[in-house]
């Protein structure tokens, strides 16, 4: 079996099956820690339509922390799996990741190899972000442009000090030698520049664009 076989099968592993209970509702407390989305789909050969949200608390379960996706079906639990998760559904299946940030992943992707987003929820953060792209396309452009500059600068700033603190290291410095700052970087610089790099990496991760970058810059 091939490695993406092989992870393929360990996340269907994972995939449990729900016992019914209702989507809870979302609160004005959870919009910063709970992701929302929704695709309506149609049971291949018949007319029937169903809509599957997806539901991730990003601080995790109560029970033991773990940061699970819940699958809904009109709104009943159907399925949860740790993450990354693939849960199949009719014509293909939702995949679900997270990174540090917040969801990094929620796509349909159908059994042709189509792939679709899913919608966000209005009342949650990635709901309110997408709204904001939809009335003011402009501005959210210029946003988007900004906290991908600014991850990008981040990237900048940290992987020189990242060399630096590696090839520090005794047994690296005696095989390739001390990488070493043009200029010391004030602590203040770095503060700030961490701060800009998170509220960038989080404005990405609202919109599902956040990847390694947005990791390595913070």
């Amino acid at each position: 079996m091939g490695t993406e076989g092989w992870r393929d099968r360990r996340r269907e592993r994972r995939v449990r099956k729900g016992n019914g209970e209702p989507l809870p509702p979302l609160r004005w407390w959870q919009v910063a820690t709970r992701s929302l989305l929704r695709i309506d789909l149609t049971d291949p050969g018949t007319t029937i339509t169903a809509t599957y949200t997806v539901d991730v608390d990003h601080l995790g379960d109560r029970a033991d922390g773990a940061v699970r996706a819940r699958l809904y079906r009109d709104g009943r639990l159907l399925s949860l799996a740790s993450l990354p998760a693939r849960f199949p559904v009719p014509g293909g299946n939702i995949e679900v990741a997270v990174g540090t940030f917040g969801l990094r992943r929620c796509h349909f992707v159908a059994a042709t190899g189509a792939v679709h987003q899913l919608t966000p929820l209005a009342g949650s953060a990635e709901g309110r972000r997408a709204r904001l792209a939809a009335e003011r396309p402009g501005l959210s452009r210029a946003i988007g442009a900004t906290s991908t500059l600014v991850v990008l600068a981040g990237v900048g700033l940290a992987v020189p000090q990242l060399l630096e603190g590696i090839t520090a290291i005794p047994p690296v410095q005696q095989a390739v030698g001390a990488f070493e700052l043009a200029i010391e970087i004030p602590l203040a610089v770095n503060i700030a520049a961490g701060v800009a790099t998170v509220v960038g990496s989080i404005e990405r991760a609202l919109r599902l664009r956040s990847n390694w970058l947005d990791d390595l810059a913070n």
